[in-house]
C-alpha cells in the first residue's frame, strides 16, 4: 500500500515527527506494510490553533491533496491521512478525490468509543476545546459521549518537550477519568507518540490519534463519495483540474 500522510500544519519538523511515528507505529500495530509519503501543507499556520488557521488550512489541505494525488492518481496512493486533529477540509477532500481520506479525530473517536461509552479528547491549546466540542457534536457525539479537555501548551510546544508535557497530559487525562471517561485520546499532530509516556499514569486506555488514523487508513473501510464540482478560479492548477 501507498499512504499519503499530510500534515495540515506548515511546520516541517511536525511532518518529520509524524513520519517517524508512523514508521514506528505500523509494525507495532501489526498493520499492513505500507510506503508512507509525508507531505507538509503548502501554506497556512505554522501550527493550527485558531479558527482562522483551520479555515486557511482547509484550502491548503485540498491544494496539497490535489497536487500529490493528481486527477488520475499517477502516484498510486491507496489512501490519505489528514494528520491534523481538526481535520481541515476533510469532507471537501472526500468530495474531490478518488481515494479514501482519513482524519485523526474521526478515527480516534470511533476507536475510543469502541472501548467505552464515554471518552475524552485531550489536546494542546485551550482554543481547541470549543472547536473540538463542535466537531464532535456535528458528528452526532454529545457531551454525554465525548468530553474535550486541553492543556495550555499548544501541540507544537508539546512536540518540542514531550517529556515535560507528559505529566500535565496525564493529570488532565485522570481528571477526565474522574468525570466519567472510560478512554482518553491524545489528539493532535504534535502529540503523536506521547501516549506510551502518559498511559502508565492513567487508569483507562490512552489512545494515540495518529495510531488510530493509520489503523483506519491501512485497515480499509474508509468510504468516499465524490461530488461533481462547479469550475473554480484563482486556485492552484491542480485544484482547478480536480474541480473540472
Amino acid at each position: 500500500m501507498r499512504l499519503l500522510l499530510l500534515n495540515g500544519n506548515t511546520d516541517p519538523a511536525i511532518t518529520a515527527l509524524l513520519a517517524t511515528r508512523a514508521a514506528e507505529a505500523i509494525p507495532r500495530l501489526g498493520l499492513p506494510t505500507a510506503e508512507v509519503v509525508p507531505v507538509t501543507a503548502p501554506f497556512g499556520a505554522r501550527y493550527i490553533s485558531t479558527r482562522a488557521a483551520v479555515a486557511v488550512a482547509g484550502h491548503a489541505v485540498l491544494a496539497a491533496l490535489a497536487e500529490h494525488v493528481g486527477t488520475d492518481n499517477p502516484y498510486g496512493y491507496d489512501a490519505a491521512v489528514i494528520a491534523c486533529f481538526g481535520e481541515p477540509g476533510i469532507e471537501a477532500a472526500r468530495e474531490l478525490l478518488p481515494i479514501p481520506i482519513v482524519g485523526m479525530a474521526e478515527a480516534s473517536i470511533a476507536a475510543a468509543l469502541a472501548l467505552a461509552p464515554r471518552i475524552a479528547l485531550l489536546t494542546g491549546g485551550a482554543l481547541w476545546v470549543p472547536m473540538l466540542e463542535e466537531f464532535a457534536l456535528v458528528r452526532g457525539h454529545g457531551r454525554d459521549q465525548v468530553m474535550v479537555r486541553g492543556i495550555a501548551p499548544t501541540g507544537d510546544m508539546i512536540a518540542r518537550d514531550p517529556d515535560g508535557a507528559a505529566a500535565a497530559l496525564a493529570k488532565a487525562a485522570q481528571e477526565a477519568v474522574a468525570d466519567g471517561a472510560g478512554a482518553v485520546v491524545l489528539g493532535g499532530a504534535g502529540l503523536a507518540g506521547i501516549a506510551p509516556r502518559v498511559a502508565p499514569l492513567v487508569s483507562v486506555p490512552v489512545l494515540d490519534s495518529l495510531d488510530c488514523a493509520l489503523a483506519a487508513a491501512l485497515g480499509g473501510g474508509c468510504g468516499r463519495a465524490r461530488v461533481a464540482q462547479a469550475p473554480m478560479v484563482g486556485v492552484s492548477d491542480a485544484l482547478r483540474r480536480w474541480s473540472a
